[in-house]
């Protein structure tokens, strides 16, 4: 009877629950360990009082939740993440979109400038944030020299240690490791366009703004919906780039969300883990507010084209 039953949810092309769990059970446990239970641990600690070994000594109540909402360095660090992510965002955009267009014409050696294009990418951040420190060192710094070389400063520049200068510097970086990404997804939106569009449109008389604003933007608009709001969720997330360029110099005064979480932790004289993760939460909403956002939008643009 049991064989029967199996054969005909084969037919059916049906799985019994058993079935189904042998073959999700990995990606259950996956999920479990990666995403379910360090979200439990996340908000817990968020709920109790440590001491500076990471003991906990006791419940804390809302009191973790209500120090870091009323910290006087939030709305500085606040300021600092909307700067951050709003400026790397759009330069990673509007940079991609440009290099899209670039990468996606026929010449010679395009090949490798698309290998050497994808690179940034490809390397670790921490690789790519530790080769920038050494290019904005005051003392050595390639930076810096040429600058001198060249007349445009008269004496060097303390990229990382001047407030003036730290979060641009930063900001460089973070363009520099996002563009990549970014321009590779455009070339696939370029390329997903039927020429024949574009034969229409010179046929018709259109000049090349036109055809690029009314026939180009229109068609690659899902391609850089998908590309901001990845890169939203990544730039804001970016904790290497941040630390290393920025995680020596004291306070709060360039840090994000990311890196005033961890120094909560870690680095200030609080030391308090449960109000570093107080902190964890609230980046963790922000998270999920930016990916609620983008699935609404998704699912907006599927229905309109249904």
């Amino acid at each position: 009877m049991g064989g029967r039953s199996r054969r005909q949810r084969r037919a059916r092309g049906t799985a019994s629950v058993a079935e189904a769990l042998l073959w999700l059970g990995p990606a259950l446990v996956l999920i479990v360990g990666i995403v379910l239970y360090p979200a439990i641990t996340l908000v817990a600690t968020s709920f109790g009082t440590y001491s500076i070994t990471g003991l906990r000594k006791g419940d804390a109540g809302i009191s973790n939740y209500t120090n870091f909402l009323t910290s006087p360095d939030l709305p500085r660090v606040i300021g600092n993440t909307g700067v951050w992510v709003g400026a790397v965002v759009v330069l990673t955009v509007l940079i991609g979109l440009a290099l899209a267009q670039f990468l996606s014409k026929e010449f010679v050696g395009r090949r490798f400038v698309r290998w050497a294009v994808i690179v940034p990418w490809a390397s670790a951040l921490v690789i790519s944030s530790q080769l920038f420190k050494l290019i904005y060192d005051y003392y050595h710094g390639v930076l810096n020299q040429l600058l001198l070389s060249l007349h445009i400063i008269q004496k060097p520049i303390d990229w990382l240690g001047d407030n003036h200068f730290t979060m641009a510097s930063m900001i460089a970086v973070g363009v520099f490791v996002s563009v990549p990404f970014t321009a590779y997804l455009l070339v696939a939106g370029l390329n997903a366009i039927p020429a024949d569009v574009y034969e229409a449109a010179r046929i018709d008389g259109g000049s090349p703004w036109q055809i690029y604003r009314r026939i180009t933007l229109p068609l690659l608009r899902p391609a850089i919906l998908i590309g901001v709001v990845l890169n939203l969720i990544y730039v804001f997330n970016s904790f290497p780039v941040i630390w290393i360029l920025n995680g020596s110099n004291p306070g709060f005064g360039n840090d994000t969300l990311i890196t005033y979480m961890y120094k909560l932790a870690f680095r200030s004289a609080q030391h308090d883990v449960g109000l570093s993760a107080a902190a964890g939460v609230f980046n963790v909403l922000i998270i999920l507010i930016a990916v609620g956002v983008y699935l609404r939008l998704v699912n907006w643009r599927e229905g309109k084209e249904a």
